[in-house]
């Protein structure tokens, strides 16, 4: 029996709309992960980007346990001397609170060209507005929750 290796063509993507409302970061951070990464189909193969467009809502309301917001730390460095930034979580997401939610999923993703194009379908926004007028049917018929 041979492998099946799924070509263009056999890919069909659909769209969620994922609510993380009062949900934990890094627990809704993996699902979405797998659902970019299309591990949730069956025809799943790891060196083909099969995964779905995921539009998260509510991003601003995601939880952290314990003592993450104070002691979690997201560091960046500009390439200068003295260029290191080290803003806390509660900073960060006081000034984007869409941003701690990019971070935990994009660390999940492959570290290469095809994780890089997995991240370029999700979309993620603060509110419970989005802009995506087609996906708003998707989230009544199907959904991640």
């Amino acid at each position: 029996m041979k492998t099946y290796s799924p070509k263009a063509k056999d890919i069909k993507r659909e769209w969620w709309v994922v609510d993380v409302a009062d949900k934990t970061l890094g627990r809704v951070a993996s699902q979405i992960a797998n659902l970019l990464m299309g591990k949730h189909k069956p025809i799943y193969a790891p060196h083909i980007d099969t995964g779905d467009y995921v539009v998260v809502i509510n991003a601003a309301s995601v939880k952290v346990t314990g003592k993450k917001a104070e002691q979690k730390i997201y560091y960046r460095h500009s390439g200068y001397p003295g260029g290191l930034k080290s803003p806390t979580f509660k900073e960060v997401f006081a000034s984007h609170p869409t941003r701690v939610l990019e971070y935990a999923i994009k660390g999940m993703l492959p570290k290469n060209r095809l994780g890089r194009a997995m991240f370029k379908k999700l979309r993620v926004y603060s509110g419970s507005e989005h802009p995506h007028q087609a996906q708003i049917i998707k989230r009544e018929g199907k959904s991640n929750e």
